[in-house]
């Protein structure tokens, strides 16, 4: 099948078999994408089986999103104790920190996650059967699950990721912890190595050096590599000044482990150097889970990493067979994974047609300063052929970094020359989370620079420094008074 063409929705047609082992459609993963699509084909009167196939919630209310951010925020509210001291009159303080406490305290965050937005769901949906046998694998015509075979005309796969690991000589033999480890550590390790430099990385070296941890964040090229190299340059300063270690540009050799945990041998430029730790916390990507499913002997076509290649509708390249969600080439973010699955299931079930558009997708890096960015970078917009114009300042220039005393940071616009139109811009910024949406807006609905300069922004917001960037293009915003331009 072309991945370009979209498969006609009597491809899925409903079944007119009165077995309880026939459906209209059959979810595998019960994740954010899984009980997207259930929801939707649900509340368009279709039968679905929703097949578990591990933890009922998937990657990010288990061990992802909500675990990981609770701890960010805990390491934050122990930070801002010491960090008051920026204020003038205000003394720091030091909080205690009860490691083994603040990890029981996210796994009773995460269970009542689990019931609250994904079990105590299900019953709300009488025509949705989860189904928890054991791991599926796809047959003609439907799914294994166990011994069991249930069949629809219509299958969504929605398995999702696990933790990368990478090779490197000896890291099999070393007792390494994934981002989940991390997270439900029992007791606190006096120092850790944290491998890669992606959000994850950094996301939770942060989080540890706040909570106590010696911490040496390790990774080949530079953070965020995916990111502009001015907002990857201030969150990497902004590490730095916490006293995390940050060591770029080198090439991993191998891993041991020795009597006092873990050791790390990195090469840069032909000098080798050994770095040692309590513990080795791997944070090297995700990759699908998409082994054992039977797609090849379907013709179920995926990438050299394992993930299902799916067309803009997201189908598959066998008819009747859809894929949603991090087991997807596409992005792995749990909105997305959402959207995916609601897209997929539109389509596949002709309820309306829709086609996956991520060109005004935000995204958010949840470390401090928050790191977020919407659209293309300049990178990304001359490779696809426009002629670019960029804009950046730093948070100085900002007055509610001013004002909160905190200028770490800097916001970077790209738009095209000739038109004017805003292609993308990134953020780092204590509220980057919050501001990026605006920017989000502004690309989805084609603003110009210049009418985003000229848009009207309350004083003494982060958000306010879009305008500010905006105004940068074309003028010099230190010689402006406060709210002018």
């Amino acid at each position: 099948m072309n991945m370009n063409q979209t498969v006609k929705a009597h491809d899925c047609c409903p079944t007119n078999e009165a077995n309880s082992d026939s459906y209209d459609l059959i979810v595998v993963g019960a994740g954010s994408a899984g009980f997207s699509a259930s929801i939707t084909a649900a509340e368009a009167g279709k039968r679905v089986a929703l097949v578990g196939h591990g933890t009922i919630g998937g990657t990010c209310v288990n061990v992802g999103c909500v675990p990981s951010k609770a701890m960010i925020r805990a390491a934050e509210a122990v930070h801002s104790g010491a960090s008051a001291a920026r204020f003038p009159g205000i003394e720091p303080c030091a909080h205690a920190v009860d490691w083994p406490a603040v990890v029981k305290g996210t796994v009773e965050l995460v269970e009542e996650m689990r019931h609250k937005k994904y079990i105590d769901l299900l019953p709300a949906y009488e025509n949705v059967t989860y189904i928890e046998e054991g791991p599926a694998r796809l047959v003609e015509g439907g799914v294994a699950v166990g011994a069991r075979v249930i069949s629809a005309p219509c299958v969504l796969i929605a398995t999702g990721s696990r933790p990368h690991m990478p090779a490197i000589e000896g890291i099999d033999t070393v007792d390494t912890l994934d981002s989940t480890g991390l997270l439900t550590l029992p007791d606190r390790p006096d120092s850790i190595i944290v491998l890669g430099g992606g959000y994850i990385g950094c996301e939770l070296a942060q989080m540890a050096s706040r909570l106590g941890v010696k911490v040496t964040l390790v990774t080949r090229s530079r953070l965020l590599p995916g990111a502009e190299p001015e907002v990857a340059e201030a969150l990497t300063q902004a590490l730095k000044a916490e006293d995390i270690a940050v060591e770029t540009g080198l090439r991993y050799v191998a891993v041991a482990q020795n009597a006092g945990g873990a050791t790390l041998t990195i090469d840069r430029g032909g000098m080798t150097q050994a770095l040692t730790a309590d513990r080795l916390v791997v944070t090297t990507g995700r990759i699908a889970i998409s082994e054992n499913l039977g797609l090849e002997d379907l013709g179920i076509e995926t990438d050299a990493h394992g993930s299902i290649k799916v067309g803009p509708d997201m189908a598959t390249t066998r008819a009747g067979i859809w894929a949603a969600g991090d087991v997807t080439d596409r992005d792995q973010f749990v909105y997305m994974a959402a959207y995916g699955a609601k897209v997929a299931i539109n389509n596949a079930l002709g309820l309306k047609p829709m086609r996956y558009d991520n060109a005004a997708m935000p995204w958010v890096v949840f470390t401090d300063p928050q790191v977020a960015g919407v659209g293309l970078s300049e990178a990304e917009a001359k490779a696809a052929g426009h002629e670019v114009k960029t804009s950046v300042i730093t948070l100085d220039n900002v007055p509610r970094a001013a004002a909160a005393r905190d200028s770490r940071g800097v916001i970077k616009l790209v738009a095209d020359a000739e038109t004017d139109r805003l292609l993308g811009g990134q953020i780092a910024a204590p509220e980057g989370s919050d501001t990026i949406q605006t920017l989000a807006m502004a690309l989805k609905f084609g603003m110009t620079a210049r009418a985003l300069g000229e848009t009207i922004f309350p004083y003494l917001t982060t958000v306010e420094g879009l305008k500010l960037a905006a105004q940068t293009f074309d003028k010099d915003v230190a010689k402006l008074s406060c709210c002018a331009g």
